[in-house]
């Protein structure tokens, strides 16, 4: 189970940021120069990006949903890049980055890049649909072991499956769309989307594999590109 932290030596709530000169300096969580300087350009990204994140967020969702981004780190050390993003027990949202993404973002633009997908997957309702796709699968499943006389194992069995499945069957689609909104939040945060979009090149890619749950990285980076041009063609509105 990933421990979060509130940014730790990166504290950043969602309209302050501790000064940099807060991070611990000595003992085994000291941070050396390249750290330190990667800590300064993910705390910039932060307060450029999240402002307009929960900006995007109130003018597109409705219903009162939460747009007070949490933003937290994963401390834990050698653990693989990753950046997710998901709610806590009030319902607020969170953009969780790990200590390796942090130090492998080779610039500002892929930080704010990633930050801003992640921050689309909440402003979309991603996890909402997937779980609902989850438990459409899990009835159409069960439904048909049941159909067929499996006893209560299978039929549980089944079930399970099917939620595996559902959640799976649209979830390249949410990641295209994520790049999209997230294409425009990095835009308007004052970062390069194209040039954030190239940490997908440092990335195995997925390829187009059935069920998978992210499309091919080529097919991410087009669609960063064509929608930088779309919004550039319409004055950046």
């Amino acid at each position: 189970m990933r421990r979060l932290l509130p940014l730790l030596p990166f504290l950043v709530s969602a309209c302050a940021v501790a000064p940099i000169s807060s991070m611990p300096t000595g003992g085994s969580n000291a941070l050396s120069g390249t750290d330190s300087q990667a800590a300064q350009r993910f705390t910039e990204v932060v307060h450029r990006v999240e402002p307009v994140a929960e900006s995007q967020c109130r003018n597109i969702t409705r219903d009162g949903a939460n747009c007070d981004f949490l933003i937290v780190v994963d401390d834990r050390p050698d653990e693989t890049p990753n950046a997710f993003q998901t709610r806590d027990s009030q319902g607020r949202p969170v953009l969780a980055f790990n200590l390796a993404l942090i130090r492998e973002a080779q610039n500002a633009d892929e930080l704010a890049f990633v930050m801003g997908h992640e921050a689309s997957h909440h402003i979309l309702g991603h996890l909402d649909r997937v779980q609902e796709d989850a438990a459409i699968g899990a009835i159409i499943f069960s439904g048909i072991a049941a159909m067929t006389g499996a006893d209560e194992a299978s039929v549980r069995s089944a079930e399970e499956f099917g939620a595996s499945v559902g959640a799976r069957t649209f979830t390249k689609g949410y990641e295209l769309e994520a790049d999209e909104l997230g294409t425009v939040i990095t835009l308007r945060g004052g970062f390069d989307p194209i040039r954030g979009a190239r940490f997908f090149e440092r990335l195995p890619d997925p390829g187009n594999r059935f069920l998978g749950t992210h499309p091919p990285n080529s097919e991410r980076i087009d669609t960063v590109r064509r929608t930088t041009e779309a919004y550039l063609a319409g004055g950046g509105v």
